[in-house]
């Protein structure tokens, strides 16, 4: 089964102004460009959620699993026979999620209370988990937030964006590295993975340090180039994960979901008019990670980055700068040092 449709693209002079707006951002970034065009003229693929092996025996965690790619995710896993632990937010709709996925089935998702924009939550979360489990097989940093009012801040004083897509990322996989690390030992293939969904966004990012936090710095740079920034530090975190950790078991991957109708939309209502016109569904957008997560050949994908659908491509140049990663994973680790 081929999972892909053309999306149609309707021209008016209402649309116009936005799309020259669009235009003018990207305009004199040939690197932004590029990855503007993967993300509109996706590769052909046979892979489908139904193709991901049997998952049986597999603990796997999937941040923001209970809506949109998140619960996408989860789907095609209990499908596959994983225990799978949805992370969230909000126990009500957890659990709205969890009887869904039970109806469509059969399987049971199990709930983790996660706020990445709460570290003492962060830190609570991956505390309940390892009390419950002694193996992780795969961790999605799946969960995030996009463009939210600029007032918007996480619990301790971070810009939402940042603070949630990496930052809490960040400190959760910190907690549960020495799991990681024994299960890769026990593993038959001796690897776990860490899926970390990012964005073609990221290519008109880069890191900032005197944004993260609320200023008048950040909210000059604005919600858009703050959501790039978070994407930016998605990739960049994943490549020094792998530098850190590749050697000893964690495939550590990034991604571009693609061009996908979620929830994460639910702050972007002037680009509401792009909703019926180029998005693809939620479960072309897990194709990429449940890839990454799950088939035996993408061991070997450590430190690389997918876009759609299922293709091995290149993020910016930029992320790829070892002393970025450095600086990035020293500046984490000294935020989360004393909760």
């Amino acid at each position: 089964m081929r999972l892909l449709r053309k999306p149609a693209i309707h021209y008016s002079k209402a649309n116009n102004t936005s799309i020259t707006r669009h235009i003018t951002i990207i305009h004199g970034m040939p690197s932004a460009i590029g990855h503007h065009l993967q993300t509109l003229c996706p590769t052909k693929t046979d892979f489908a959620a139904d193709k991901i092996p049997d998952m049986s025996g597999k603990v796997v965690i999937v941040t923001g699993g209970n809506a949109g790619i998140g619960r996408e995710t989860v789907r095609a896993l209990l499908v596959k026979n994983a225990k799978v632990y949805l992370a969230a937010r909000n126990p009500s709709k957890a659990q709205e999620a969890i009887d869904d996925l039970r109806e469509s089935t059969g399987k049971e998702a199990l709930f983790l209370k996660l706020d990445l924009a709460d570290l003492k939550s962060v830190k609570a979360s991956a505390q309940e988990f390892l009390s419950k489990e002694t193996r992780l097989d795969v961790l999605f940093n799946n969960g995030g937030v996009m463009i939210p009012p600029i007032e918007q801040l996480t619990a301790d004083g971070y810009d939402l964006q940042f603070g949630t897509n990496v930052l809490g990322h960040f400190f959760f996989t910190q907690l549960l590295l020495p799991l990681l690390l024994s299960s890769a030992q026990s593993s038959p293939d001796g690897k776990v993975r860490v899926v970390n969904t990012s964005s073609a966004g990221h290519s008109l990012g880069s890191l900032d340090y005197a944004t993260v936090r609320d200023g008048p710095e950040r909210k000059k740079k604005g919600t858009m180039m703050l959501y790039s920034q978070s994407k930016f530090g998605n990739v960049v975190f994943a490549l020094e994960l792998h530098r850190r950790y590749g050697a000893q078991g964690i495939v550590s991957t990034s991604l571009h979901p693609g061009l996908i109708k979620t929830e994460l939309l639910r702050h972007a209502s002037k680009w509401s008019w792009i909703s019926d016109l180029m998005l693809y569904d939620v479960a072309h957008g897990a194709l990429n990670q449940l890839y990454a997560g799950t088939v035996p050949e993408a061991v070997n994908l450590g430190g690389k980055y997918l876009v759609p659908w299922v293709k091995v491509s290149s993020a910016i140049e930029s992320t790829n700068d070892p002393e970025e990663g450095r600086k990035l994973w020293t500046w984490l680790e000294e935020q989360v040092r004393d909760i």
